[in-house]
């Protein structure tokens, strides 16, 4: 991860400066020393975008990187230390201030031995700076300030047609699209003279391939008067675009010094009165302002029936240029293809036939490719017309390793260069993705947006208006999906449920390559020193005595393996930074009461443990501790009765065995945002105390087959939820009162298997905020209440498995459909 040293070294410099002024470093005597260690950083981080712009090609600067990478970690690591102190004493004071029981709960060490020890590390990063400062060679060849321009350089591609395989439907509905005379565009207006068709896919899956063979066709080069080719830059300044659009027009270099307006008046006249072909190739610009000035350009005086084609990576940017109803996105070829591919590329045109061994070992090959055509298309031009075994068995058995180098170019250059050109705060996560086990399905954003939390990487100082870590990292989610980085979404009304494909995997353990690392009992002798983040995919005799010469660990995971207390205890004790515990589903029974010491940790996962009967109540010293997923630990007895302390909660999910959660003053919780309660069979009610209401946003409750909603009364308590799922509760016959409360908050409602559940009521109607509700297999539901048309803000229904209400509500004939006719997007389950 050496080019993230920029946007790390922005959040200390940003630490420093918070702590500098805070009350805690004057006590301790550091400010003088932290102004110092804040002047350095800064002096550095002013030469680090061109350092990460420059590494590529120098292994001296990319090893300085990464030495400078360790010192910054390290640095972060100590500056984590003001904000575990402060959070101690605020639970101190807040928990029985004027006696010593709190202060012995957490056995804080000598608080004079902690400042001396602080003061020193401040003093060695500082020195270690220095050190790296001073190497001139490095240093004093750097720019400040230089961010180089990112872009791609794409010359105007050639492409032979018998080069181009398994993408001959997409060629087909792209040149359809193309000649149609004129389109309707998304929101129906048929006068839209100039068509925008997107071709959606991840860097390699050859979108501009595709472009250059459609824009080559007999077909479509009879059918346009002009076409036209930009291959657009990054920052997508119209001055600099049009410039490009008019010397493909005029098919000449025009001058730079012709002005904005001069450039504009000459491209409209090149444009009037004919029927054109733009083709926009890797627009990255998602900007809607800048697309409207570029559209009103083309537009105006341009025939019907002209089209602009857009190659992207983005779907978000597809939104916002596409007037077609669905875009020719781009999938991976398939093994078949792949193969076809290879072939054309390695072999003399029916060659293959006389070298059947290599054959074989095509299909191993293009398996490694990931159905990714420029992978393909590499690897098969390295090895075109080489008929020894060897050679190609060397490509065969090293390509996984190649994927997993730092450029490695021939295997993942297009992957790479995505990647690249992301924004900071994107490669950040998208790096700390690298726990996401390959070999596993279904992961939850909120949970990964959760890890983001616990690792600091969630930047709220550039994001306008109040919003809560939690909304921007779903933004950053959001984003890295639009970009084609996560796949396969599912909408589970809280969360998301994502896969990554493999290739994007291999991207990402490149990237993470140094600083993290996955353990088996064969290769525990390889661990570096350095590692701050480990995936255990087995836990042998051999694991816990390599541990011992680690201390800067930041993150353990494991999934679905059997791990002792023994090594969890090796953990807790050695590794003292730990930030994230990630271990659902792990066969443990006992966790060590060691895990108090973490005073760092901020995620921790126990999900799923079913052998777990209780827990210590160390776990509640976690006065960093942000997130606790304890769901479906069926067997869990009780929670940790000084639960309350957790201070900073404010992500909770549970499952107990017990009738009430108030003995534990879950109701305390005041920072939680986000409550799921899960399979706790003896509840009966929801916690009375109302602290837990003061910031919760998100509250989830599912298989509690005893609890009563409505045994609670939480009317005229300020309530600010935003999300409610409520399903398989078989005592709740009605939505109870106290969800009034938040008719002006909550956009989100998901009531499911709610078998008694008669009817919803009438105030739902005032529900001003409501963007989507979901009903399904409630079966006893037979009507929606009056008012439905007051819920102005529902834009998604869906109603599914509930018969008689599905019968009401059919489009334009069932008696309830007039109360929701105004719903833009209505779902029903025969659908």
């Amino acid at each position: 991860m050496t080019e993230l040293a920029f946007p790390l070294a922005t959040r200390l410099i940003e630490k420093l400066s918070s702590i500098v002024s805070d009350e805690l470093s004057l006590a301790w005597g550091v400010q003088a020393d932290l102004h110092k260690l804040g002047h350095t950083m800064s002096i550095i981080k002013d030469v680090l975008l061109d350092a990460e712009q420059k590494q590529a090609h120098n292994q001296q600067l990319r090893s300085w990187l990464r030495q400078l990478k360790h010192v910054f970690l390290d640095a972060e690591d100590l500056l984590d230390e003001f904000e575990c102190e402060a959070l101690r004493r605020e639970v101190v004071e807040t928990f029985h201030p004027t006696t010593g029981k709190v202060r012995r709960f957490f056995s804080c060490s000598n608080p004079i031995a902690l400042r001396s020890r602080v003061a020193h590390q401040i003093r060695e990063i500082k020195a270690r700076l220095d050190e790296l400062k001073s190497n001139k060679a490095i240093f004093d060849s750097l720019t400040i300030g230089h961010h180089g321009d990112g872009g791609d350089h794409h010359e105007r591609p050639f492409v032979p047609a018998s080069k181009v395989i398994g993408r001959e439907s997409e060629k087909e509905e792209t040149i359809n699209l193309l000649m149609q005379q004129g389109d309707d565009d998304q929101s129906g207006n048929s006068n839209n003279k100039v068509s925008v068709i997107p071709i959606v896919g991840i860097g390699g899956l050859g979108k501009t391939t595709l472009a250059k063979w459609v824009y080559d066709d007999k077909r479509v080069v009879g059918h346009f008067e002009l076409r036209m080719w930009a291959s657009v830059p990054v920052d997508f300044e119209l001055t600099r675009l049009t410039r490009l659009i008019l010397g493909s027009a005029l098919d000449t270099e025009i001058s730079d010094k012709l002005t904005p307006d001069q450039l504009q008046g000459r491209l409209r006249e090149a444009l009037k009165d004919k029927k054109f072909l733009l083709v926009l190739d890797d627009v990255w610009n998602d900007d809607a302002l800048k697309w409207s000035q570029l559209r009103d350009l083309l537009t105006e005086g341009a025939m019907s029936g002209s089209k602009i084609l857009v190659t992207t990576r983005s779907t978000a940017v597809a939104e916002i240029m596409g007037t077609i109803q669905a875009n020719i996105n781009l999938e991976f070829l398939s093994d078949k293809d792949s193969v076809s591919l290879f072939v054309e590329c390695a072999f003399k045109e029916g060659h293959e036939k006389e070298y059947p061994n290599l054959f074989e070992m095509v299909k191993d090959i293009v398996r490694k490719c990931r159905g990714v055509p420029l992978a393909v298309k590499t690897l098969g031009s390295q090895l075109y017309s080489k008929t020894d075994e060897r050679e190609w068995k060397l490509v065969r058995d090293s390509e996984i390793w190649k994927l997993e180098q730092e450029g490695s170019g021939h295997i993942l250059p297009a992957l790479k260069l995505s990647y690249t050109r992301l924004p900071p705060h994107l490669r950040q996560c998208l790096a700390y993705c690298s726990h996401l086990r390959k070999d596993m399905m279904g992961f939850n954003s909120c949970q990964l947006i959760r890890y983001w939390m616990a690792h600091g990487i969630i930047d709220q100082s550039h994001v306008h208006g109040n919003m809560e870590l939690e909304d921007i990292g779903e933004l950053y989610f959001k984003d890295l999906w639009a970009r084609s980085f996560v796949q396969n979404i599912i909408d589970c009304h809280i969360s998301y449920k994502f896969d990554m494909h493999d290739l994007i995997h291999d991207l990402v353990q490149s990237v993470a390559q140094g600083e993290c690392f996955t353990v088996k009992s064969a290769n525990t002798k390889d661990i570096s020193e350095n590692v701050r983040h480990l995936t255990f995919l087995e836990v042998g005799q051999n694991v816990s005595p390599t541990l011992q010469k680690l201390n800067k660990v930041r993150t353990v995971a494991a999934n679905e393996i059997e791990i002792d207390e023994s090594f969890l205890h090796t953990c807790f004790s050695r590794f003292k930074y730990l930030r994230a515990v990630d271990l659902p589903t792990c066969s443990f029974q006992v966790l060590p009461s060691s895990i108090g010491s973490l005073k760092h940790l901020r995620y921790l996962d126990l999900s799923s443990n079913e052998a777990i009967t209780k827990l210590p109540n160390a776990i509640c010293r976690l006065q960093s501790l942000q997130s606790l997923y304890l769901d479906r630990c069926v067997n869990l007895e009780e929670l940790p009765r000084d639960i309350s302390k957790l201070i900073s909660l404010t992500s909770f999910w549970l499952t107990t065995k017990q009738r009430s959660i108030t003995e534990n003053r879950v109701g305390c919780l005041k920072s939680l945002q986000v409550l799921g309660i899960i399979e706790c069979s003896n509840l009966t009610s929801l916690p009375r105390e109302t602290s837990y209401l003061a910031s919760l946003r998100a509250l989830s409750i599912s298989k509690c087959e005893q609890l009563d909603l409505g045994n609670v009364n939480y009317q005229g308590t300020p309530l600010k939820l935003q999300k409610l799922f409520i399903g398989q509760l078989p005592r709740m016959v009605a939505v109870p009162e106290w969800l009034q409360g938040v008719a002006n908050t909550l956009q989100i409602l998901a009531i499911c298997k709610c078998e008694n559940l008669e009817a919803l009521p009438g105030w739902l109607a005032s529900f001003t905020s409501l963007k989507k509700l979901i009903v399904h297999s409630c079966q006893k539901l037979s009507s929606l209440p009056e008012g439905m048309r007051s819920l102005t803000s529902l834009r998604e229904l869906v109603i599914d498995d509930c018969p008689e209400l599905e019968r009401r509500c059919q489009r334009n004939i069932g008696e309830d459909w007039p109360k929701i006719s105004h719903v833009p997007h209505v779902f029903f389950s025969y659908h």
